[in-house]
Order: C-alpha cells, then sequence, then structure tokens
C-alpha cells in the first residue's frame, strides 16, 4: 500500500514525523544521563535505575500488544493525534513527580503512549514511501535521534544542572504540544488501509503477523538489534562519570559530539542503504560496531578527546545499524498487515530494550570505591547479539515479493 504524495508533500510528513520522534526519543533518551543525579536523589541502587528506564520500555512493550488489536482500525493521523497528546501530558506529569515511586507511575504512562508512537510513525513510513526510497526516508525519520542527542540531551542536562532535573521533561511536554498543532496542519489523513481491514477481526489479523514464518524471524531479528545496544547505553553516564572521571558538566559533549556526527552520518547511511544494499549495509555497521562497543566499556581516566573519538564512533556506528535495520523490517512485513506488524514489533523493541538494561543493571557493579565493575561484560552480551543479528537478518524476505532476500 502507497499514498501517492508530491515529493516536497513526502519530505514535509518525514519532517513532521521526525519531529514527533524527537520529543517521543527525547523523553527516552533524557532518562539516561541524568542517572547520576536521580539515583543520588533518590538514594537508589544502579539495580532500581535500569528498573526506572526499564519501566518506560516494558510499559511501551505491553502497550504495542494492546495497540496490535485497533491500530490498522483508525485513521493513521487521527491516532497519531490522540496519542501523541497522552504522551505529553504523561510527559509533563513526570516533571512534576516528586518521588521515586511517583515518577515510576508517570514513565510507566508515558511508556504506553510513547511506544505506540514510535510504531506508528515507522507504519506510516511504510505507508508513503516506495521500497526504493525507504531507506533515505528512515535515514530523515531517524535523524530525529541525531538531533534528541545534539540539542535535546545537552540543552537537557544544562537545564537539569541550572534549574533542577524537572524542567527537562516540562520543556518536552511543551515542545510536543507545538509539533501537535504543526503536525494537524502539514499532515494529511491516512484511511487507504481501512478498506483492507473492514472485513477482518483484529485477532485475525495478529494471528496472520504472528503465524508469518518471515515475521517470526523479523521479531528474532528486531529483538536483537535493540537488546544489542541497550546493555550498555543506559550506564554509559554512570560509568564515565565513575570510572573516567568527567564531571557532570562535560558529559553533555558526549552527547553533543555524538548526535553531530550521527546527523551527518545518517542521510550518507540512507543513501548507502538503498543503493548498495539494506543488508550488506546493515551487515558491515552490526560488525563494526564491536569494536566502540567494547572499547566505551573498557576506558579509564583518560583525556576527554579519547572519550569523545570512542563514544562518538559508538553514537554514529548505533546509529548505522538501526537506519538499515529499520528499513529491513519495514520491507520484511507484508504490506497489507504493516500497521499490526509494527505494532507488535514495537511491542518486541521495547520489551527487548527492558530486558537489556535490565541485565546490564545486574551485570554491573560497585567497588567499595564506588567504580563500576563488570562494564565490559554488559558489553560482551551486548556484542554477542549484534552478531545474531546479521544471522538472522540474512534470512528475512523483504518485501516487494519479487526481492528473493537481503540485498
Amino acid at each position: 500500500m502507497s499514498s501517492a504524495l508530491t515529493p516536497r508533500r513526502e519530505l514535509w510528513l518525514l519532517i513532521t514525523l521526525a519531529g514527533i520522534q524527537f520529543t517521543n526519543i527525547l523523553d527516552f533518551m533524557i532518562m539516561m544521563p541524568l542517572g547520576p543525579a536521580l539515583t543520588a536523589l533518590f538514594r537508589i541502587s544502579d539495580a532500581q535505575f535500569g528498573w526506572l528506564v526499564s519501566a518506560y520500555t516494558l510499559a511501551a512493550g505491553a502497550s504495542g500488544l494492546a495497540a496490535s488489536t485497533y491500530i490498522d482500525r483508525f485513521d493513521r493521523k487521527r491516532l497519531l493525534m490522540v496519542l501523541y497528546g497522552l504522551f505529553a501530558l504523561s510527559t509533563l506529569a513526570c516533571g512534576l513527580a516528586p518521588t521515586y515511586g511517583s515518577l515510576m507511575v508517570v514513565r510507566i504512562a508515558a511508556g504506553i503512549f510513547g511506544g505506540v508512537l514510535s510504531a506508528l510513525s515507522q507504519t506510516i513510513v511504510g505507508d508513503v514511501v516506495p521500497y526504493e526510497r525507504r531507506g533515505r526516508a528512515m535515514g530523515v525519520v531517524m535523524t530525529s535521534f541525531s538531533l534528541s542527542t545534539v540539542a535535546g540531551v545537552p540543552l537537557g542536562l544544562f537545564l537539569a544542572a541550572h534549574f533542577g532535573w524537572h524542567l527537562p521533561f516540562i520543556l518536552i511536554a511543551v515542545l510536543s504540544l507545538v509539533l501537535m498543532v504543526f503536525a494537524q496542519l502539514s499532515m494529511p489523513s491516512l484511511k487507504e488501509h481501512l478498506a483492507a481491514q473492514a472485513h477482518t477481526s483484529s485477532w485475525g489479523r495478529i494471528r496472520d503477523v504472528v503465524v508469518d514464518r518471515n515475521h517470526q524471524r523479523a521479531f528474532v531479528f528486531s529483538a536483537l538489534l535493540m537488546f544489542a545496544g541497550f546493555t550498555v547505553i543506559p550506564y554509559i553516564t554512570i560509568y564515565m562519570q565513575a570510572n573516567v572521571g568527567l564531571r557532570a558538566d562535560q558529559v553533555p559533549y558526549i552527547y553533543l559530539c555524538g548526535g553531530v556526527a550521527t546527523l551527518l552520518s545518517a542521510r550518507i547511511v540512507g543513501r548507502l542503504a538503498d543503493g548498495w544494499g539494506k543488508f550488506k549495509t546493515f551487515r558491515v555497521m552490526a560488525a563494526v560496531v564491536l569494536v566502540p562497543m567494547l572499547a566505551i566499556t573498557q576506558l579509564g581516566p583518560v583525556a576527554m578527546v579519547w572519550v569523545l573519538l570512542v563514544s562518538t564512533l559508538f553514537f554514529v556506528c548505533m546509529s548505522g545499524r538501526m537506519i538499515p535495520g529499520m528499513a529491513m523490517l519495514t520491507s520484511a512485513a507484508n504490506p497489507a498487515l504493516r500497521g499490526t506488524f509494527m505494532t507488535l514489533n514495537s511491542a518486541v523493541q521495547s520489551g527487548a530494550m527492558g530486558l537489556a538494561a535490565l541485565v546490564g543493571g545486574y551485570i554491573i557493579d560497585r567497588d567499595a570505591a564506588g567504580l563500576v565493575e563488570n562494564y565490559g561484560w554488559a558489553a560482551v552480551v551486548g556484542g554477542c547479539a549484534s552478531v545474531l543479528t546479521i544471522v538472522v537478518g540474512s534470512r528475512l524476505q523483504l518485501h516487494p515479493s519479487a526481492e528473493p532476500g537481503p540485498k
């Protein structure tokens, strides 16, 4: 299924989706660099902080399972607006939370709506952008990750350091409300999928998605794709301050440099995926990422330039995996079932991220001096998952069906 849009209209749609994804990703990402501040403020352990990160992703996973029963029953635009509004309110509540327990509750609420938003955005890309341009389209939407690290995370950390950790969440909520107005004015109604689903039940579509062998392989690929990074990512800031010796005001530079680099590389990787082949590009990035993944967990007290070199390479390679990887996933879905597939896939990804954060939190430990131990083993576990994505990804059948397999 593909809605015919002019190139200009398609670009504006992708920019709108990137803006929505920006706030969604920033809401999730801002928690991780706030780790040292929150563990000290609420007097919680690293494992408890891991639960705070995982609460969002596990809630998003459960919400994705529920959304798979209704996502193909509504106009994509209308559903997006409702979910985005509820996400904004939940994020505002995060900024007003006074205790660890209340923050946990509203993080769960934000995850319920944010997780479905991600799946819905990816579904819209699959609906309106032809296969031959889907890598570049995914590169545009996924610049939201880069922008969130370039502008959002450093600015959020600055505001948190000077005005309290609550303010970044409040500002994300305000920005979300502004983007809602822009989305209402710029996004077309997307209803073409409704006719194909008029005579099928929600549970019937879920069954059709789940029993498909190619979909099963895609779900395994998707889970490994997310698990590979999130045994390491949530604890970067904690490790950098405890073991490498960075000050709190130096941490934003890690995200700033990593974000700028991925902002520049995302479009290049997207074009490479379309020209050279999505799986070939993914295979290279999934292998190369092992080097900075292991290196970032082994750093000791070194000069800032070395920290930035390793962390920037880590972010670039992680982003480089995701662009062709997500293009492969949207293309692995049966087009008639793409909405249901992507929603279930969102649940799979969220669950994998939550599980990975918990695994990483229980692998690492602190010694008597407060230094983080066993972080390298968390990277080894994530690296094994990255290798497995190459094996599973090689067996995916990508649509259109004329294509015999991964390219």
